[in-house]
């Protein structure tokens, strides 16, 4: 039997179609090797939000080929569909199938690449036909007319896969989103998974309804815009009609939202989050800068107060919710009184963690042409102070748990004392020592003492069906 390893990089929403990936292949009877060291077919999904991301693409296809040079190697994703004539020239590349192709990915695979005796007999066959089309696609901003989200689980065993979040996770990804309508002067992404779209209502609760009969207990909704979800549909959905309706399926226990815009947070969906039992008690709102100058500039539709209401109002509903942000630094012109008012704000407002980055230039972006560039051992300082207030909120946030019972989920992945690890309603780490408690449980743990980025404690008792 021919096998295959998927090496996925990037967000949840790359993650999810990872999984679909993988799905389809298993369908058609190819076997899942552990490892891409003994793999017969290598994907590398890739992203390419940022220059570093594009770069740890090509570092790990380099490696793969140089580990396993008769692995068939092809690459997709974000990157693959930016720039799919410079991933094909990388050494060991079969070939190049962009997002706009993404759905045929597994059928290319089987009908050509599997049979061709040569990689490089392949890549001239497809990669520049694909290339082609990718060009074609990108032009319109439409690399795809669907959202990429097969039923992955219809036959699959409950198991645990890997969680961003830290460990494993018995908690699956369900993309019920792709694609972005808006222009953050920023962002490469919705030039290569074009404008937003939504999977139908009815297709997310049979998706959703499939992951509870193979026995999940958490559900992680994703989407590239999840705010916009439904905005697109014939018969006009929303985020919140959404919401409703799952949360009342039967045998749902958890439900947890990614990250959604600020603006896209409504009064409704927060007072949902924080009054539903289902509801993860975790909100993640980007933020970019607190500067109101940067924010125009960010072409970001919302004021540094609307943003500070925003995260009140969100302490006020459900004042143990974990409240995360993502805050990129050295966006060009910004200044060391704009990089201020982003600490300034961060550090009056109840954040709990942040996702700091540094601005990537990204090609054919508004933002490319903007001068003066931020020097990058300056943004790199800005970085880590950032971080460094981020830890100490997040610190203060933690240690008001001690003494306290916290909601989790536990993971596969063990913790170094052989007890396992856990996530909490509210997003925190969690090791719960001793045998016992295994994965995809939901349980109650009293909190006894910090970790170096956690807690721990002990089960008082279990939860759900």
């Amino acid at each position: 039997m021919k096998t295959f390893h998927i090496i996925n990089f990037g967000c949840r929403a790359t993650q999810s179609d990872g999984a679909a990936i993988e799905h389809a292949f298993l369908q058609n009877q190819l076997g899942k090797s552990q490892d891409w060291q003994n793999s017969d077919l290598v994907v590398v999904n890739t992203c390419t939000v940022t220059e570093s991301a594009d770069a740890q693409a090509r570092q790990m296809i380099r490696r793969v080929h140089r580990e396993n040079p008769s692995a068939r190697i092809v690459v997709t994703g974000c990157y693959a569909q930016r720039a799919a004539e410079e991933l094909a020239r990388v050494a060991g590349v079969t070939c190049v199938i962009g997002n706009s192709h993404k759905e045929q990915l597994v059928p290319l695979v089987l009908d050509h690449h599997l049979k061709c005796p040569s990689g490089d007999q392949l890549q001239r066959n497809t990669s520049s036909n694909i290339a082609q089309h990718v060009r074609e696609k990108l032009a319109d901003s439409k690399p795809s007319a669907a959202v990429y989200c097969s039923s992955i689980f219809e036959t699959t065993e409950l198991r645990s896969i890997s969680d961003s979040a830290g460990g494993g996770r018995t908690r699956p990804v369900l993309k019920i989103q792709d694609g972005c309508s808006y222009r953050c002067s920023y962002c490469v992404i919705p030039y290569v998974r074009g404008d937003s779209r939504s999977l139908s209502e009815m297709e997310v609760l049979r998706q959703a309804t499939n992951l509870l009969d193979q026995g999940y207990k958490e559900i992680v909704l994703t989407g590239i815009h999840l705010g916009a979800y439904g905005r697109d549909l014939k018969n006009k959905g929303s985020l919140f009609s959404l919401l409703e309706k799952l949360l009342r399926l039967a045998r749902l226990e958890r439900l947890r939202l990614s990250s959604v815009e600020p603006l896209e947070m409504t009064a409704e969906v927060v007072e949902l989050i924080a009054e539903s039992p289902q509801m993860a008690k975790h909100f993640h709102l980007p933020l970019q800068s607190g500067s109101d100058r940067v924010l125009r500039l960010m072409r970001r539709p919302y004021s540094a107060k609307d943003y500070a209401r925003l995260v009140e109002r969100v302490r006020r509903s459900a004042p143990d919710a974990a409240i995360g942000a993502d805050v990129m630094v050295g966006f060009p012109t910004e200044t060391k009184a704009d990089h201020e008012l982003t600490k300034e704000l961060v550090a009056a407002l109840p954040m709990t963690y942040l996702h700091v980055f540094p601005y990537s230039e990204r090609p054919g972006t508004a933002s490319a042409n903007l001068r003066p560039v931020v020097p990058s051992p300056v943004a790199q300082q800005r970085s880590l102070e950032l971080r460094q207030l981020a830890t100490e909120k997040n610190l203060r946030f933690r240690r008001s748990f001690l003494g306290k019972t916290l909601s989790v989920i536990t993971l596969a992945k063990e913790d170094h004392g052989g007890g396992v690890e856990a996530i909490s309603s509210n997003y925190l780490k969690v090791e719960i020592p001793g045998s016992g408690v295994s994965f995809n449980q939901l349980l109650s743990v009293e909190i006894s003492e910090l970790t170096e980025t956690g807690l721990k404690g002990k089960v008082t008792g279990r939860e759900g069906y």
